[in-house]
């Protein structure tokens, strides 16, 4: 077993933060360039560096450091992006992907039926590309701790290096270590439970271990319905309770003015008729994963 020490420890820092906001671009920061709706990056600033855009080049030195987190920037080509501070949802869609990764409609569900605040102590399994990390750190600051389980070694590191950077490092303990095989390393602690791994049945005994003895929540992704299956025969005979699963569809309806009658007369016609229609997409995301909740009573 590994353990991964974050850097950039302090707990209050006026410097941007992903549990805190600050409101000037600093030297060492992460920051969002917002080219368009779907065309974002994550940049570290960094003194003398540029960044690469399909407008042109922006120059970390005078077009970033010492700016307004949300100001718009003029690129060398003439065009302009908006540099945003980083959140964890504008994380999720720029971050680099080590594996497939939860969005905010999966994300946003766990939260809340995790029952997560802050102070809440929280075990995760695997860590991945540190999607959701990042949300669940947003929801227990300032006061709870993430404790998070990697089982390859170059994913855990490069985990930390990113906790480190983005100044939450002091809220996440990292672990390199099979959760199957050798649990969560702590005890007795966590408020909830998250399993994201390829057999998460074999790691049930270890959440209800790694739990605290009032009880608490735990919740399992899986893409496939066998998986689930497992999980939740495991979930009950390891004495959880209020197992229910869920499968989370976004759907989006556009809204719009509609006028019937004649569009040509110069008066408006009695006949006309002024409504709002709303048409869902022909195209939706589709299946992600099962989400299997849980509860494990006051023992």
């Amino acid at each position: 077993m590994k353990f991964f020490l974050c850097p950039f420890r302090r707990v209050r820092t006026p410097a941007m933060s992903f549990v805190e906001y600050s409101d000037f671009i600093q030297d060492g920061d992460v920051a969002i360039i917002y080219l368009g709706h779907d065309s974002m990056m994550s940049v570290k600033v960094q003194q003398g560096a540029q960044t690469q855009t399909r407008y042109g080049a922006i120059r970390h030195s005078t077009d970033l450091i010492g700016q307004r987190y949300g100001s718009k920037v003029t690129c060398s080509k003439g065009g302009w992006a908006y540099v945003l501070h980083p959140t964890p949802e504008l994380w999720t869609v720029t971050l680099p992907h080590r594996t497939q990764i939860l969005y905010t409609t999966d994300i946003a569900t766990i939260t809340m039926m995790l029952e997560l605040k802050p102070g809440s102590v929280v075990c995760e399994s695997g860590t991945g590309s540190g999607s959701l990390s990042h949300a669940i750190l947003r929801s227990i600051a300032p006061t709870g701790h993430l404790h998070t389980v990697e089982f390859h070694q170059w994913r855990a590191e490069k985990a930390a290096e990113e906790f480190g950077e983005h100044r939450v490092g002091h809220l996440v303990t990292v672990r390199n270590q099979d959760v199957c095989k050798d649990g969560f390393g702590v005890a007795g602690v966590a408020d909830a439970v998250f399993l994201d791994i390829p057999s998460p049945w074999e790691a049930v005994g270890h959440a209800k271990a790694a739990m605290k003895t009032q009880g608490g929540r735990v919740c399992s992704f899986s893409p496939c319905i066998e998986q689930v299956q497992r999980t939740c025969e495991a979930l009950a005979n390891h004495g959880f309770e209020e197992i229910s699963t869920l499968e989370i569809l976004l759907r989006v309806h556009d809204t719009q003015p509609n006028v019937s009658g004649d569009p040509s007369a110069s008066a408006p016609s009695h006949a006309s008729v002024s409504l709002k229609t709303t048409t869902a997409h022909r195209e939706m995301p589709g299946h992600t994963g099962y989400l299997t909740f849980a509860t494990k009573p006051r023992t």
